[in-house]
């Protein structure tokens, strides 16, 4: 399974990005190309702590079906995300894609059995968790711009 901690699925995730064009329409979704990088961007940012998101809770921060979700079933198109996570205008795309590169090296260069904050909607989750919903986020908005 891909994961921020592996080194080439980083870098495919950037290389796919900067193949992207900040015109982009997407398939699905009110995003345009520049929020998606933004959105993304502070989702890495609200797994390494450096965003504070308001905890939600509910069933589905319940083992297994958070990990049922997170990692194995389809993600709908359109779901609804944390407000602090689609809170910042977009900047630069140039500029905004080196902010994603720099969030992911600070998420690789964590402990990944340390303490990691938990998230809104899914409750406590690892590193490798993280690590692995990180990825599967940015890979499932990518789609949404790419096919």
């Amino acid at each position: 399974m891909h994961t921020l901690w592996n080194a080439e699925d980083r870098t495919s995730i950037l290389d796919r990005m900067t193949r992207l064009s900040p015109g982009a329409t997407p398939a699905w979704g009110s995003l345009n190309a520049p929020r998606m990088l933004t959105h993304v961007t502070d989702a890495v940012r609200m797994a390494t702590g450096e965003l504070a998101v308001a905890y939600r809770g509910g069933p589905l921060s319940i083992w297994p079906l958070n990990s049922l979700i997170m990692f194995y079933l389809p993600w709908p198109k359109g779901a609804p995300t944390a407000p602090e996570l689609i809170a910042r205008s977009a900047g630069d795309w140039t500029a905004g894609v080196e902010e994603l590169r720099a969030a992911m090296d600070r998420f690789s260069e964590r402990d990944m059995n340390g303490t990691w904050p938990a998230h809104p909607v899914f409750g406590t989750i690892g590193g490798s968790g993280w690590g692995r919903l990180a990825y599967r986020h940015i890979d499932h908005h990518l789609t949404q711009f790419q096919g």
